[in-house]
């Protein structure tokens, strides 16, 4: 999950160079970071209901192989069509293993356990990010583009490697049924999906009245719907609608939403400012990240502990008010503006929220799941997180370039620095729904399952 949400942003500082090498030009270099966001956004509820079919170790191996495989073909990528399939494949392979590794861990461990191991979850997926900036700047700038690839496969290697000694499958009682896949269904979903994530992504480099744009949107709207008609009448559907509209994972689903949309400013505003405003180098880019990365993964392992002295309820909301508050903080950006002074604090009462608030939602969403559907919640939940996260980096880059062309003619940098500001000044509106919402965690919830009514009863009952 690391290298999956390094390759998030790995390339971002890496794409000039990758432009002058295989001669890319501008559209072509956007689809270097659009196909693997593309792939790995509009599959992984079809890879977590794939992992609950056929197993989850065996569903988690291939997506490891398939992404070891891709990011060699990228490294070694000759031209820029062949980059640009490497990193499909690249998405296709993340897809497949991140419902899967939550879904092993949801599985495999019980009580603290569990919490401890979701709380690694989280802080390596969330630091993901944030070390791809820093390790995309420095492969760069030390070595070649090339590497900020070839580094995965030495890695992925050994986790399959590592896999198939150490993952096991859960026991599940054999069914006395083969059961059937909604192979209707998951070409619905993922069309469906899919053309949402294209339709954000579009948004966010040509506009909402972009033509591709609201093609997109009007195929999520026919498809999507056409998705809940299916699997309400599938026999073995590739996402139980209940899971989403009742119970444990569907009260947090409009939280993780809320707070990943805010999260996403984070990494690509202030990467932007940072190389654009201040005129950072890649390398040193990276670096001013570090602060943020390192409160993340400290609260993210303090956060189980955390959780069963308070529930789950409190924690969510104090981490949602810290991410608004640096948020806020942030939307008073100048030109006078010290690194020390005015982003470092900022930027760690950001890293410390997520930290403290993702582990407890993934907490309480999983915990009222049965064992067996536990793929297709943890692909409906980072479904959730990622759809969220590339609308509000849609909406962030839009109130930007309404900011920036409202801007009083200035500097450059004045511009752009006035631009992030109003951006981050929305994005806080953002944060600010999410601990709005995550109050709603204080009420106990109601079982999804009948024969579970006590399991179901989670933490932050404990808090009312």
């Amino acid at each position: 999950m690391l290298l999956i949400g390094i390759d998030v942003t790995v390339v971002n500082l890496a794409l000039p160079d990758m432009g002058s090498a295989l001669d890319l030009s501008p559209t072509a270099s956007s689809w270097v970071l659009n196909a693997y966001t593309l792939a790995f956004g509009g599959l992984l509820l079809l890879g977590g209901r794939l992992g609950d079919a056929f197993g989850r170790r065996r569903t988690f191996l291939a997506g490891v192989l398939l992404f070891t495989v891709a990011s060699l073909l990228a490294g070694l990528a000759p031209w820029a069509w062949w980059l640009v399939g490497a990193r499909v494949l690249q998405g296709v392979g993340g897809a497949l293993v991140g419902p899967s590794t939550m879904a092993l861990i949801v599985s495999t461990f019980e009580g603290p356990a569990r919490a401890r191991a979701l709380s690694w979850y989280s802080a390596v997926l969330g630091g993901g990010a944030s070390v791809g900036l820093i390790l995309g700047g420095v492969l760069t700038q030390l070595a070649s583009w090339r590497w900020v690839f070839l580094v995965n496969v030495p890695l992925g290697a050994i986790l399959v490697a590592l896999a198939m000694r150490v993952v096991r499958e859960p026991e599940r009682p054999a069914p006395a049924v083969r059961p059937r896949f909604d192979l209707a269904g998951a070409l619905i979903g993922t069309a469906g999906i899919t053309a949402l994530v294209y339709a954000f992504i579009r948004a966010a480099s040509d506009g909402w009245r972009d033509g591709r744009t609201i093609a997109g949107l009007v195929a999520a709207v026919v498809l999507l719907p056409a998705f809940g008609l299916v699997e309400r009448r599938a026999a073995e559907p590739v996402l139980p609608l209940r899971l989403a509209v009742s119970g444990t994972l569907a009260r947090v689903l409009p939280i993780v939403a809320f707070y990943s949309a805010a999260m996403f400013s984070v990494l690509f505003m202030l990467g932007r400012y940072f190389q654009e405003g201040r005129g950072f180098s890649p390398v040193e880019s990276g670096l001013a990240f570090l602060p943020l990365m390192a409160a993340q993964f400290t609260m993210a392992r303090l956060a189980p502990a955390l959780a069963r002295r308070v529930g789950t309820a409190l924690p969510v909301v104090v981490g949602a008010l810290a991410c608004t508050t640096g948020l806020a903080w942030l939307a008073h950006l100048g030109d006078a503006t010290e690194y020390p002074t005015g982003v470092l604090g900022p930027v760690i009462l950001i890293g410390a929220g997520a930290g403290i608030a993702m582990t407890p939602l993934n907490i309480y969403g999983l915990s009222g799941v049965a064992a067996h559907e536990s793929g297709a919640a943890s692909g409906l939940l980072q479904t959730t997180q990622w759809m969220g996260g590339t609308l509000g980096l849609a909406v962030w880059v839009t109130v930007f370039g309404t900011a920036t062309r409202g801007a009083p003619t200035q500097s450059a940098e004045h511009v752009l620095t006035h631009g992030v500001a109003t951006a981050f000044a929305a994005a806080a509106i953002s944060a600010g729904l999410a601990a709005a919402t995550a109050l709603t965690l204080f009420r106990p919830a109601r079982p999804t399952q009948p024969d579970e009514t006590r399991r179901a009863r989670l933490p932050a009952e404990r808090t009312t």
